[in-house]
Order: C-alpha cells, then structure tokens, then sequence
C-alpha cells in the first residue's frame, strides 16, 4: 500500500503542472529560445524567485517539456499501433504515420520544440532519451515484426551475400 501524497505535494505538482502549461502557451509567441521564467512567473502573478523552486533554469524548463512533449507523442503512437491487428504490418505502420502526423498538427508549437530548430544554448541531457525514444521504438518494432513474420522482402539491389 502506497501511502496519499500530502497536501504539499499535490500543491507542488499542480503549480508544476501549471507553470509548464504557461511554458507551452509562451512557446507559441516567443518560440523555445525566447522562453523565459520570470515572464512565466509574472503571468502566474508569482514573484520571479519562487519559479526557481519548481524549475531552477530555463534549460530544465525546456528539458521537461521536451520530455512531455516526446512522452505524448509516444502515447499517440502507441495507441495506434495497439489499434491494429498485430499481423496487418502495413496497417499498423499507415497508423502511427497518421499518429505522428495527427499530434504534430494538434500540438504544433511543442512539435516544433522537439524537431524544429536547436535552442540556442541548450544542449537536451540524457534524461530526454527514454521519452524520445518512444515512437521510434514502435516503429522499429513494427519492421521487426514484419521481418520475423517474412512480410518484409528486401528490394533485389544489390547481389545475395
């Protein structure tokens, strides 16, 4: 049995949650490189010093939401493929393009965050590797399954081994 979090915690992550929500609505207007705390904090009517609490750099900022955003799109593109038969390959594939296309255009700023220009200064940690490696993962598993069941044919280029 895991015990409740406390009223604290739950604070903590609401306040969290919400500085990341401004964060992404900021990307919008100012793009990643033009993201700054204090004009989260000021929107948030909280004095500058008090974000650092939650997020202490603009780069951790970036680094979570960069996780967020590689984490719902991992799930879109989980969803799609979970919603094909296993065996139908071309099926499954056509779904997570669409999937990845789909959420790129729901959440344009943040897709731009992920694939868009580098942010001047900011070099993403290794904590972002999990998350990004989602719907790649899906994809190669995908071919993998296709080539374990014999339903992908290497085109005839190049003579036989």
């Amino acid at each position: 049995m895991t015990a409740s979090r406390t009223a604290r915690e739950r604070v903590r992550a609401e306040l969290t949650r919400e500085i990341a929500d401004i964060a992404r609505r900021r990307l919008a207007t100012e793009g990643a490189g033009g993201l700054s705390l204090r004009a989260v904090a000021r929107e948030m009517g909280m004095v500058s010093s008090a974000i650092y609490r939650y997020f202490p750099s603009r780069d951790d900022l970036l680094t979570a939401l960069i996780i967020d955003g590689y984490n719902a799109l991992g799930e879109a593109v989980e969803r799609a493929d979970a919603s094909c038969p296993p065996d139908s390959f071309p099926d499954r594939w056509s779904a997570v393009c669409h999937a990845v296309r789909d959420w790129a255009l729901a959440h344009p700023h943040e897709y731009t965050l992920l694939y868009g220009s580098p942010v001047p200064g900011y070099h993403a940690p290794q904590d972002t590797v999990p998350a990004r490696a989602r719907d790649v993962t899906v994809m190669g598993r995908i071919v993998a399954d296709a080539w374990a069941a014999g339903a992908l044919v290497p085109p005839d280029l190049a003579p036989p081994p």
